[in-house]
């Protein structure tokens, strides 16, 4: 007997429609939040950027039977506003928005922090923060009856975790531009949170410097003695983005297995921590 699979038109999501930006491939946060949010009946559009991430993102359009897959640089205030126009032309309005965008170079994901250059630390910023208000400036407008927005945010942002560096800064700049975005957008009946998962291995986090420690100390450190799914993430953006969370704007959701509570490492798990990561610790 095969399992009974949801019916879209009874789901959570039924008759809203969104945008997702920032599918990299099938191991995407932004895919798992996709994907949750196309099971509970949405229709989604998804962006791409440049010809390599066409070819990954593509298919997976198919698979979500998106009506609009649309190339954005989010540096280009054209190509932000084409996108605007483009989901104008096609829905009329939206109801939901995924900034799922990050960018730093790989030098600034490993060292110290104090080695950021100007150039890196502005185009950083802009990428993966200033993105965020520039595609609310230009997409609320189409959210004519209200709305969710949520972006993705990291533990590095509050706390130390190393070689996150640069990217800590930023991300600690899009929560703050979320909390007085929800000021903001609250007029307009348009909700915005940032969704904070726990380590998770993406293409995004392969870059940072002795990942293979972070994920492991996770796991041995977390209360449920483990690192969190990406399904269990995009169910988590699923909540902040229907109206169960009709309530909740402006703040930081966890969805790390507990491991944001933790203020030290439990000494049990060295041995396990060591064992894991290959080399001795002290």
């Amino acid at each position: 007997m095969t399992e009974e699979q949801p019916d879209p038109k009874k789901g959570l999501m039924h008759g809203k429609k969104g945008i997702v930006l920032g599918i990299a491939n099938n191991r995407s946060i932004a895919w798992a939040i996709a994907s949750a949010l196309r099971r509970e009946g949405a229709e989604i559009a998804i962006t791409y950027q440049g010809d390599i991430f066409k070819k990954r993102v593509i298919p997976l359009a198919e698979t979500l039977q998106s009506p609009i897959v649309e190339n954005c640089d989010v540096t280009d205030d054209e190509s932000v506003a084409l996108l605007a126009q483009k989901l104008k032309n096609q829905w009329g309005s939206i109801d939901f928005i995924v900034h799922a965008i990050a960018y730093t170079e790989k030098e600034n994901l490993k060292g110290s922090y104090l080695q950021t250059t100007k150039e890196n630390f502005a185009k950083t910023l802009d990428i993966s923060c200033f993105s965020l208000t520039k595609l609310c400036q230009e997409l609320t407008p189409l959210m004519k009856n209200g709305g969710s927005i949520i972006t993705l945010t990291y533990y590095g942002a509050e706390r130390y975790v190393p070689n996150y560096n640069l990217m800590a800064v930023a991300k600690a700049a899009l929560e703050a531009s979320v909390r007085y975005l929800a000021v903001d957008l609250a007029e307009h009946n348009i909700r915005i949170n940032s969704l904070s998962a726990g380590t998770v291995k993406t293409l995004a986090a392969s870059g940072i410097g002795d990942f293979r420690y972070i994920m492991a100390t996770n796991a041995l450190n977390t209360p449920l003695k483990r690192n969190v799914t990406l399904e269990e993430i995009g169910n988590a953006g699923l909540y902040l983005l229907s109206d169960l969370s009709s309530g909740v704007t402006g703040s930081t959701h966890f969805v790390d297995c507990g491991f944001n509570i933790s203020g030290m490492l439990k000494p049990s798990t060295l041995p396990q921590l060591e064992e894991l990561v290959g080399y001795p610790l002290l």
